[in-house]
């Protein structure tokens, strides 16, 4: 989901180059992307409070302001930059709405926003299910979308954030690593058996 690097190398090149322009395009073109990785992971509570895309904008902001630094000494890939400021600004939002949020509601409700799971999650769901569940109907489709969000909302946070990664954001092992601190064998062995785990959770659904 997150734009193209080439790209982003050419605006950041750019930009090094004193481009006004180039910053504007390179923290624009990511905006959508920002979005995306915020509503994925927006308590279904905290998000009648705080406004997605207020937090987007003040990342964005951030990085306009830090961006100098950012490109003196690049200590990540761009979008793993941004997406981290933004992880860090939700966990925020998170601790300081969590616990009026309390006052008005029983328990607590899992991080991904089921409106966000549309065309990935069908597509995942449908490799989860077993060949002779394929759907063939719209109805069919919904049921497996309502059967993988009951799977996902049972993983432990660590499991469902690197199906996250993987499956939503489309980072790849490497990127993954980088974000969770873990080298590529352990992020590919945790993604590995997060899969086993959501595989077994789809299944007693589909059980049930």
């Amino acid at each position: 989901m997150w734009p193209n690097s080439d790209e982003t190398q050419e605006l950041l090149s750019q930009a090094r180059g004193g481009d006004a322009t180039a910053v504007n395009r390179l923290l624009e073109r990511h905006r959508a992307a920002l979005r995306r990785m915020i509503d994925l992971r927006m308590d279904r509570v905290i998000g009648r409070r705080v406004d997605a895309s207020d937090i987007v904008q003040d990342v964005l902001l951030d990085a306009h302001r830090r961006l100098e630094e950012y490109l003196v000494h690049p200590v990540m890939p761009f979008h793993l930059w941004l997406r981290q400021m933004a992880r860090d600004r939700l966990i925020d939002a998170h601790r300081r709405h969590r616990v009026a949020a309390r006052r008005s509601i029983d328990r607590e409700q899992p991080m991904v926003a089921p409106a966000m799971l549309d065309h990935s999650t069908l597509d995942l769901a449908a490799e989860l299910a077993d060949p002779e569940l394929t759907p063939a109907a719209a109805a069919t489709w919904h049921e497996l979308q309502v059967r993988f969000q009951q799977a996902l909302d049972l993983m432990d946070e660590q499991d469902r954030e690197v199906v996250l990664l993987r499956h939503f954001e489309h980072l790849s092992n490497g990127e993954v690593a980088e974000v969770l601190g873990l080298s590529e064998p352990a992020a590919g062995m945790r993604y590995l058996r997060a899969m086993r785990k959501l595989r077994s959770h789809f299944d007693e659904k589909a059980e049930g």
